[in-house]
């Protein structure tokens, strides 16, 4: 089905619009969003994204509608694992947490833009190359194969290139200055940690592009739906960073599913261009007659896989160990951390979970509790913080 221009307009004033909302109304004022709010405007979000899917399904037919919900699903759980490496990179730079809704704003914008580049970008290749479905089955592979080795989100992902770039060439400072991009340091003008973290974001996001939008392809070419559904998955996508803080380390299997998923949609890459092949060197430059897999096994195939991926994750009892060892390190640090924040309110906040996550700790069977890495690290930390929260009060 060919959109026409006015829909395409409609559509992208719509999206603009929902940015600009979420400036204005959320996050021009810095604030800790409660999880409350952050709960309401994530389900707003979903909501008028299956809406939207809903319209295409009537207006579009079921084909374009099943296309579109199994690649916002996928998006979606694209988008959900790279909160694990925005989590690191704002953990890294120590970014207030009533600053951090800026910082995850500038990310969702900037990848909107990186994506859509990639978006064009891929549908010219693909109108003039068959062959690059090849290409982007094997991208998808290789992403498959690297989502299993272990300790994919451990990675320092805050000192890519563009970060590094931009510390040996621009005056920089180790001082936050409110939310402010550039501040004075040492009598000249230097930019801050806030817009160094903003930096870093931007470099991972063309990275995540480059896996995001051959994943989607693998799902649709209507260029209207890969935009779309790539859109509608990054709404919300900040509010749901702080609905599902602490969470994030319980679902140790995400990335097993996401390669699950990543292989299966690069499989139907590869079968995609065996049926459209013309590459001399293959078949003689004919189409290989080998099975296509249909949208509605691609969306249940999907579907099914994150469920089991998220209930197994659930249900684990190394995910809940992993989940309260990870978020005791990280609030120890933040409370040791005195520059962390200037709200005391934070600082309670920040101790009390502390606090509950050691309780977690101490009642679970040892064989989990000392399974963690740097668990002599972690526990001095610990001890730290809690001699800090004696001077303070």
């Amino acid at each position: 089905m060919t959109v026409s221009p006015l829909i395409w307009g409609i559509t992208i004033v719509v999206i603009l619009a929902l940015l600009a909302f979420d400036y204005f109304f959320h996050i021009r004022k810095a604030h800790v969003p409660a999880l409350k709010e952050a709960a309401i405007w994530s389900s707003i979000y979903v909501g008028i994204a299956i809406i939207f899917g809903i319209l295409v399904f009537v207006f579009g037919g079921a084909t374009m509608g099943s296309e579109y919900f199994a690649g916002y699903i996928t998006e979606k759980a694209l988008s959900v694992d790279n909160l694990f490496v925005f989590l690191i990179i704002i953990a890294s730079f120590r970014v207030p947490r009533e600053d951090q809704q800026k910082v995850l704003l500038f990310g969702i914008v900037f990848s909107l833009l990186a994506r859509t580049g990639f978006i064009f970008l891929g549908a010219a290749l693909i109108n003039s190359f068959a062959w690059v479905f090849y290409l982007f089955g094997l991208i998808l592979l290789i992403t498959a194969g690297n989502l299993l080795k272990p300790g994919d989100h451990a990675t320092g992902q805050s000192d890519n290139f563009m970060m590094r770039l931009a510390k040996r060439f621009l005056h920089t400072t180790d001082h936050f200055d409110g939310d402010k991009l550039f501040t004075m340091h040492n009598g000249k003008r230097a930019l801050t940690p806030m817009l160094l973290v903003m930096v870093s974001i931007g470099g991972t996001d063309i990275l995540f592009a480059l896996d995001s939008i051959p994943a989607i392809f693998g799902l649709t070419q209507n260029v209207y739906i890969v935009f779309t559904a790539t859109a509608f998955s990054l709404m919300g996508l900040r509010q749901l960073y702080f609905l599902l803080d602490g969470l994030l380390d319980r679902l140790i299997y995400l990335s097993y599913g996401l390669a699950a998923i990543l292989a299966f949609i690069g499989v139907k890459l590869v079968l995609h261009a065996l049926h459209e092949n013309n590459l001399p060197f293959i078949n003689e430059g004919e189409p290989v007659p080998v099975i296509e897999i249909s949208t509605g096994l691609s969306l249940g195939f999907i579907i099914g896989v994150l469920v089991i991926t998220i209930v197994v994750s659930l249900l684990s009892k190394a995910g809940k160990a992993q989940t309260a060892i990870n978020s005791a390190r990280r609030h120890a640090v933040d409370y040791i951390d005195l520059g962390y924040t200037a709200d005391p309110a934070e600082r309670e906040r920040v101790y009390r979970l502390l606090t509950m996550e050691e309780a977690q700790i101490m009642a679970m069977e040892p064989k989990y509790r000392n399974k963690a890495k740097d668990v002599d690290k972690i526990r001095a930390q610990v001890a730290e913080a809690h001699r800090l929260h004696d001077e303070y009060t």
